[in-house]
């Protein structure tokens, strides 16, 4: 059990959790580092997913276009590796 003279004011709302081996750690629900890379991979995923839904040519073609759609950053990296030579 926490008391409240154990924890501190940190970002975030987050506070400090003692575990059973003593030590502190910080329990926080979210996570500053995110801030918005969530809505840019929501719109590239639904922009790669139209993508290659449209240009499938089959039914299966159309969900393995989702599951690529769903790592479009990875495919997107591998390949300026590629380009770039590294």
């Amino acid at each position: 059990m926490i008391k409240k003279s154990d924890t501190k004011s940190v970002p975030c709302k987050a506070k400090l959790v003692k575990t059973e081996k003593k030590e502190k750690r910080c329990d926080s629900k979210c996570r500053s580092s995110s801030s918005c890379g969530g809505p840019v991979y929501g719109l590239g995923f639904i922009g790669a997913a139209i993508y290659f839904i449209s240009i499938a040519t089959s039914f299966w073609m159309g969900m393995f276009g989702v599951l690529k759609a769903i790592v479009w950053p990875a495919l997107l990296m591998l390949e300026l590796l590629k380009f770039l030579g590294v």
